[in-house]
């Protein structure tokens, strides 16, 4: 899950060098097959993908490293990612004969990373960032969608990748009834695995636990999450204090208070990675984007 909030480790302000473009990517991907998106040794994920092909099909001297906006977990797909890449364009192999591709560097790396992916990973998109963007910390949104296929589901099975499976019918207004009570800044400790020098203290803007009513999903439950950022494993426990809501195991009141836990509860279970996807990532207008990242690089202080 995003751990978009800065460890009080992380320097406060990060400097191009002259020669460097900064190019932002929209990117989707089916997370089935990804060890989440952060590189490790030995193991398959996003970043390590991207950077592997940005660097072939760029043909570039050094390896690049991308930043995204949300670093989700081993399973867990995208819809909406967004990840930022410095590239010295004078380091880049240009098109040797017509028709090879576009000496724009956003629309040859597009091209060319179009060809050269895998099918379950796509950049949608490849532009120049306007100055002072930061994918990480100039976002100012996150939005999650959490499917859950349940009791009065249509059962379909060309989703079973994307739909987590809770064989119990549950109650959508009781679910919806916590999931509201739970907007605004609040320290979400109950709901996250703690890591050093991090805070737990998040702005949930918007929580909605909805059946579809239309479409091949139809009768699917969806959960709804958008805050400023979340941390390790938050979505999928919130849904997973859902489930235990809509399945009437807890109530109404035990939810509310998960908000007073200072520390990660252990009668939250974790939904399983399949179900989520990381749909949006919002940022402001392009004059706001050096307030933003300063203000996202303050880390916050403990709720009394």
């Amino acid at each position: 899950m995003d751990t978009s909030r800065p460890t009080s480790a992380e320097p406060a302000e990060e400097r191009l060098d002259e020669r460097t473009v900064r190019l932002r990517l929209d990117i989707a991907y089916d997370g089935t097959d990804f060890s989440g998106w952060a590189s490790q040794p030995g193991l398959r994920t996003v970043q390590g993908v991207l950077e592997e092909w940005i660097g072939k099909t760029l043909r570039l001297p050094e390896p690049v490293m991308i930043t995204c906006a949300g670093r989700t977990d081993a399973g867990v797909h995208a819809r909406g990612q967004v990840a930022h890449v410095d590239i010295d364009p004078g380091q880049v192999a240009r098109p040797s004969r017509p028709g090879d591709g576009d000496h724009d560097l956003p629309r040859l790396l597009l091209r060319r990373l179009t060809r050269a992916l895998p099918d379950d990973v796509a950049v949608r998109d490849v532009t120049v960032a306007p100055p002072g963007f930061d994918a990480r910390f100039a976002a100012t949104q996150r939005r999650y969608t959490y499917r859950i296929a349940d009791g009065l589901s249509r059962q379909n099975p060309l989703l079973r990748s994307t739909v987590t499976v809770v064989p119990d019918e549950l109650d959508v207004s009781i679910m919806n009834a916590a999931a509201t009570s739970w907007r605004g800044l609040h320290d979400f400790a109950a709901f996250c695995k703690r890591r050093e020098g991090a805070t737990t203290i998040r702005t949930l803007t918007h929580c909605e636990v909805t059946r579809t009513t239309a479409g091949e999903r139809a009768g699917t439950i969806e959960v709804d999450v958008r805050a400023d950022a979340f941390c390790h494993s938050m979505v999928r426990s919130l849904v997973g204090a859902l489930v235990a809501v809509g399945t009437g195991r807890r109530d109404l009141n035990w939810a509310q208070g998960l908000l007073q836990h200072r520390d990660r509860s252990g009668d939250i279970s974790v939904m399983p990675a399949r179900g989520l996807c990381l749909e949006e990532v919002s940022y402001p207008p392009d004059d706001q984007l050096v307030a933003r990242v300063h203000e996202a690089r303050a880390t916050r202080e403990p709720l009394r």
